[in-house]
Order: structure tokens, then C-alpha cells, then sequence
């Protein structure tokens, strides 16, 4: 038997998931496409907050809190809705995922600017970097705080993080990249390999 999760709701969580075997699994924009859309479907009728996301090709991260119904249920809906489109688009058969979700609560102000520095920062940190500037990583929630003239989907909370930021650093997003630019961050999560190429455009 599955042993059930107990989850805080009033705290961000730092969830990953994975593809089966690791395969990738968002290879393309479209893909990329289909699962941030998968997000914005949930969040209509499932509202959450996030703080920061990263899709990779073989995996995904993300930093995020559920507002109403339990964070397990989001999850689900989202890597249904996600397995649903990737099967009829690429005729595959079975699970598409690793296993379950990886989730580790993040319950401190260090800790949320450390894990959403890391997140951001993954794009960067594989063997071969995917992209030279994070604000050109297409997949991640950096280039908004980058650049705040982007549209910004309704799930992610840009007015946390800034006013978490330690002295001597200004209370801003262009500070919080900096931040998140000069400090290479750690964070706990399941084994995994870093090893990939970026998104086919």
C-alpha cells in the first residue's frame, strides 16, 4: 500500500518530476507549450501560487504552494492532462513518468530563496550549460523577473521573493536575478541526471 503525504498547506513545496527511464519527455516547444498550459487549465478550477518553475527536456521543477484543494490532486490533474496530450501526439504507450512526484516542503525565507534560486538556475547548471544567459531560457520562470514587461501567467507570485532578499540587495526582482545569478544554490531532491540537450525550437 501506498503510504499517503502529508502536506502543510500553508507552505511552498519544491516539487520534481521525471520522465520514465529518464526519456524526454518535453523535447520541444510544443511540448513545453502543452504543459504550461496544463497548468493554466488546473489553476482555473485548482487555484495555486508558484514562486518559480523550470522545464527541463527530461524533468521539471517547480516551487509551489496550493491555495484551496490539496497540492497531490493539482499534481495529478496537471500529469494527466500532460500524459494525455504527449500520448495522442507521439502515439505512445504507457506511463510517460518516472514515478511519483518528488515534493520536499520549503518552510524557511533562506530556504525559498535558495530553492528558487536553484531552480532557475538548472538550465545552467548541466554538464553542458543549455543556454549561455538564463534570461534566454525560454522554459523558466527567470526571464519574468528578467524582464517584467513579459506577460506573466496568473499562478506566479512575483512579490514574494524580492522582499525576502537580504542586505545588501534592494527590495526588487532585478536584484532577485542578480541573486539568483551570483549565487550557485543547493537544494535537496531525488537522485537524477543532469546530462541533456536543450528544447528542439
Amino acid at each position: 500500500m501506498t503510504r499517503k503525504r502529508e502536506f502543510n498547506p500553508n507552505s511552498y513545496y519544491h516539487v520534481i518530476v521525471r520522465g520514465n527511464n529518464p526519456q524526454p519527455i518535453f523535447k520541444t516547444k510544443e511540448d513545453m507549450f502543452e504543459l504550461k498550459r496544463a497548468f493554466l487549465h488546473v489553476h482555473h478550477d485548482y487555484p495555486f501560487s508558484m514562486l518559480a518553475w523550470c522545464f527541463m527536456t527530461n524533468h521539471y521543477h517547480l516551487l509551489i504552494k496550493a491555495e484551496r484543494d490539496p497540492l497531490h490532486k493539482i499534481m495529478s490533474l496537471v500529469n494527466r492532462r500532460y500524459s494525455s496530450s504527449y500520448s495522442k501526439r507521439y502515439g505512445h504507450i504507457g506511463r510517460i513518468y518516472q514515478k511519483r512526484y518528488f515534493a520536499k516542503e520549503v518552510d524557511s525565507r533562506l530556504g525559498l530563496l535558495t530553492v528558487s534560486s536553484y531552480i532557475r538556475r538548472n538550465p545552467i547548471q548541466t554538464k553542458v550549460p543549455m543556454v549561455e544567459r538564463l534570461e534566454d531560457y525560454l522554459y523558466s520562470s527567470f526571464p519574468l523577473y528578467w524582464d517584467e514587461s513579459l506577460p506573466v501567467p496568473p499562478f506566479l507570485n512575483m512579490t514574494l521573493l524580492k522582499e525576502l532578499l537580504p542586505e545588501p540587495f534592494e527590495k526588487n526582482n532585478t536584484a532577485l536575478c542578480m541573486y539568483c545569478l551570483t549565487f550557485a544554490q543547493n537544494a535537496e531532491e531525488d537522485p537524477h541526471i543532469e546530462d541533456m540537450e536543450p528544447p528542439v525550437i
